[in-house]
């Protein structure tokens, strides 16, 4: 058997190779990445020749491609695999080679490498103690705010990966739905020439977002501080995923885990401020 081994690379300044990144991809009998252009410009700068063969492995391939590698892995290659930036797997192509040589007993290593969630949580100014990453939020507006809504209540700080021209729209909803004062940061070009990171409110970051925002963006985003229990407020949150499409029992079990309330009863709170305000009509 091979071995399957993960390849962390610079999330922005090419310095950040460690020398067991141009051992390990030198040395790899298949290197599977997510963008062989990059990888090739990696190569150079590290002045690194690869003696084994170079393929892709990106999201429109990579089922296909993993039942591939997982035969070259049986007869005993060694595969590695990189993304276009940070750790495979995480929010990249990986996770389903790993999960198949998992399932068929072939060892799954790694070379660490940068990551911009641990880099931007530690530039935040924000709590690190505990934290969970969220990746990419959906792009529709519905499915976003019912994402979203299940973090109001989440304690540890928040990361998530943005693309630029939608970095605005997403802090917009956040402060929508997390609330406008929630402290946040925007962390943009990650240990590149123009690093920046910008710290304040939501409010005050999607204000200035809506100035354009370029290149890699990663918002953490601060645990909330709320009272468990409240049932005026999680009724609001109920209706205001009622009136973005979701259906009610749905929107109510998915509130109601979230902030700890009985099911039953927030669904009657639900309904009895629906007839409260509209006399019945839905």
């Amino acid at each position: 058997m091979g071995r399957v081994v993960l390849v962390g690379t610079p999330i922005g300044d090419l310095g950040d190779a460690s020398p067991r990144v141009s051992e390990t991809l030198a040395a790899a009998d298949v290197i599977a990445a997510e963008d062989t252009r990059r990888l090739r410009r990696l190569l150079d700068r590290l002045g690194v020749a690869p003696t084994g063969r170079v393929v892709s492995y990106f999201d429109g391939n990579e089922a296909a491609r993993a039942a591939e590698l997982i035969e070259a892995l049986q007869g005993g290659a060694t595969v590695a695999v990189v993304s276009d930036a940070g750790m495979p797997s995480v929010s990249d192509p990986g996770f389903r080679l790993v999960a198949a040589a998992v399932e068929a007993g072939i060892e799954v290593t790694a070379v660490p490498g940068p990551s911009a969630v641990l880099t931007a949580l530690a530039l935040s100014g924000l709590p690190t103690d505990r934290f969970c990453f969220e990746g990419f939020l959906p792009r529709k507006a519905g499915e976003r705010s019912r994402r979203l809504a299940g973090l109001a209540d989440e304690p540890r700080t928040a990361v998530f990966f943005e693309a630029p021209h939608r970095t605005e729209e997403t802090l917009r909803a956040m402060a929508d739905v997390l609330g406008a004062e929630r402290r946040a940061a925007v962390c943009r070009e990650l240990t590149k020439t123009y690093e920046e990171v910008r710290r304040g409110t939501l409010a005050e970051l999607a204000d200035w977002a809506g100035e354009g925002v370029r290149g890699e963006v990663t918002i953490v985003v601060a645990g909330a501080v709320v009272e468990r229990g409240d049932t005026e407020d999680a009724v609001a949150v109920v209706r205001r995923l009622v009136a973005e499409g979701s259906k009610l029992k749905p929107a109510v079990a998915e509130v109601a885990a979230a902030r700890g309330l009985a099911k039953n009863e927030l669904y009657a709170a639900v309904l009895a401020a629906r007839e409260g305000k509209t006399g019945g009509d839905a």
